[in-house]
């Protein structure tokens, strides 16, 4: 019986520990990085993919989210005021462009991002406070009709697997 091919996720590379946060630094998931063995995982930095270097200011969307950027009705700035737009308009369209080369099953996003956010992003003042929307790149991707997750809401079948084995280890034997 030929093997059954593993799913393909597209995930934000700071998640698998790679330096490419907007300070240098990573949000690595141990836990993300053990589904490397179940699950084919393509790492991708859509800020990034838009041009920008790392380390580089901190970025977030003033006037609305990801999808609002996309329709030209919001934008990206970086701390020092600069529009950024375009750099996130640019990577949000390779981090598609990979998707759809892998074709891949989903995204799980870094939570928060401007680019990336799922549900919940940084409110454009620079002050911590977040508001309801998802990321550049995340609407970009829904938008195409691909799931996306955050690293704090997973996929259900990497869910229900990770569940099952739990009981699987807790149950006398």
């Amino acid at each position: 019986m030929p093997k059954k091919p593993k799913k393909t996720y597209l995930i934000s590379a700071c998640l698998l520990g790679l330096a490419t946060r907007y300070d240098g630094s990573h949000s690595c998931s141990p836990r993300l990085r053990r589904f490397c063995r179940r699950y084919r995982l393509i790492p991708v930095c859509p800020e990034q993919l838009g041009g920008l270097p790392t380390p580089r200011y901190p970025a977030e969307i003033r006037g609305g989210d990801g999808s609002a950027v996309l329709q030209g009705k919001a934008i990206v700035v970086d701390k020092t005021g600069a529009d950024r737009t375009t750099q996130f308009i640019c990577g949000a369209i390779g981090a598609l462009q990979l998707a759809d080369l892998f074709q891949v099953d989903g995204a799980i996003l870094k939570s928060g991002s401007p680019s990336c956010g799922v549900g919940s992003i940084r409110d454009g003042s620079f002050s911590g406070c977040h508001r309801s929307g998802d990321g550049v790149a995340a609407a970009l991707l829904k938008g195409h009709g691909i799931p996306v997750y955050s690293e704090l809401k997973l996929p259900p079948e990497i869910i229900s697997r990770r569940q099952s084995s739990l009981k699987k280890r807790r149950s006398p034997g």
